[in-house]
């Protein structure tokens, strides 16, 4: 007799869950505008116009498009064992200036044997000189002394050269039979630790060295847990991983059910990887739309400041998209703020005390200026 055991799904925190796919259709919808050389604002909802979002889609956001374009496919990469060395350290620093001034330096894209030589350091050394840093704010990497140096980027190509020199890990990794695998592969270095190492997998399987399903694994880094807090009042019997593979499966029938637009990225649908994006996004539009649902971080850092570059977008070949011949997001001046979108979830009543309070925050109003203390604006707006 075969016994069926049924786990506990989420359970959704009312208003805010909605909030998820909301977010997703209004974000995919401004990627659209963009790219179709529409003046901003390209939508009405004041905090994506107000703030820095990444895009729904990770492969879509610049520094992964750069990744894909100029080192993932770039003509000069050469063998494949360079290959994976050059997309795992520029995901370590994941600074375009960084990579443009290595191969300045070097007149190419780095090589192990760079790095076995010394060449690979001398060129970071000039480049840290020329740029005043080396790194982006976009990973927090751990920052021990692994290899014993005092510098950050020194022991980073320690690192490098304990796995590319000393070590077999491109080897290991084309000998890999699951994303999974991959993951392990890289977590099992100092200095890698499990979201970075399955952020770099995601990188290294953009490229046509690998080829597994995004969907088979995946991993939610410290913002997507923060955003899936926000977004459930219980995971149920479901990890955090579980959860985001539950939202890949739910995603077309929850876009419908909210009446939402959203065709995916030229017809490729959300991904694990994705879908773990839009939580850690969740998370940081919640601390302007709702935050009394408080968190370890209160505020949105970064305001959005458009970029002066165009992108000629290019994703993975074996994506097989619909991708329009030319297509690129041109650069756009910002222009004055839309007028706000009100977010009520007064109708959140499921109890908790936590979706009390939410709706309580929703709820509040507060004097604005130049109009008489007797009239209010909503508090919370979207």
């Amino acid at each position: 007799m075969q016994v069926h055991i049924r786990r506990a799904p989420p359970v959704a925190r009312k208003g805010v869950y909605e909030l998820y796919w909301t977010f997703a259709s209004r974000r995919q919808r401004i990627f659209e505008r963009r790219l179709a050389a529409d003046a901003f604002p390209w939508c009405e909802d004041a905090i994506l116009n107000t703030y820095k979002f990444c895009n729904v889609f990770r492969a879509a956001d610049r520094v992964s498009q750069y990744l894909i374009r100029d080192v993932a496919y770039a003509s000069d990469a050469g063998s494949y064992a360079d290959r994976v060395f050059q997309i795992v350290a520029f995901r370590t620093f994941s600074n375009i200036r960084t990579w443009d001034g290595i191969r300045a330096a070097l007149g190419r894209p780095p090589t192990i044997d760079d790095l076995r030589s010394g060449r690979f350091e001398k060129a970071l050394d000039r480049v840290k000189a020329a740029n005043s840093g080396l790194y982006t704010g976009a990973f927090i990497l751990c920052a021990n002394k692994a290899y014993g140096f005092d510098e950050k980027h020194r022991n980073h190509v320690g690192l490098f050269r304990h796995m590319f020199v000393e070590g077999r890990l491109a080897e290991i990794i084309r000998g890999a039979n699951s994303l999974e695998g991959v993951v392990g592969a890289l977590q099992a270095f100092p200095l890698m630790g499990p979201f970075m190492a399955y952020q770099t997998a995601i990188d290294l399987n953009y490229s046509d060295l690998l080829g597994f399903d995004e969907d088979d694994y995946t991993q939610a880094g410290p913002g997507a847990l923060r955003g899936l807090s926000k977004a459930f009042t219980s995971l149920g019997d479901y990890s955090p991983s579980d959860a985001i593979l539950w939202m890949v499966e739910r995603q077309e029938e929850e876009f419908r059910r909210l009446a939402l637009p959203f065709d995916g990225l030229f017809g490729r649908r959300l991904h694990a990887i994705d879908c773990q994006g839009l939580f850690c996004e969740l998370d940081k539009y919640c601390r302007e739309a709702v935050p009394e649902l408080a968190s370890n971080r209160s505020r949105i850092k970064a305001r959005f400041a458009a970029s002066p570059d165009p992108i000629a977008l290019f994703f993975p070949p074996k994506w097989k998209l619909a991708l329009p011949a030319d297509a690129s997001v041109p650069a756009a001046a910002k222009q004055p703020a839309s007028k706000q979108i009100v977010l009520d979830l007064g109708g959140a009543t499921s109890g908790d005390g936590d979706d009390r309070a939410v709706a309580r925050a929703a709820r509040r109003r507060r004097p604005s200026m130049g109009r008489p203390s007797g009239q209010a604006e909503t508090l919370h707006l979207i």
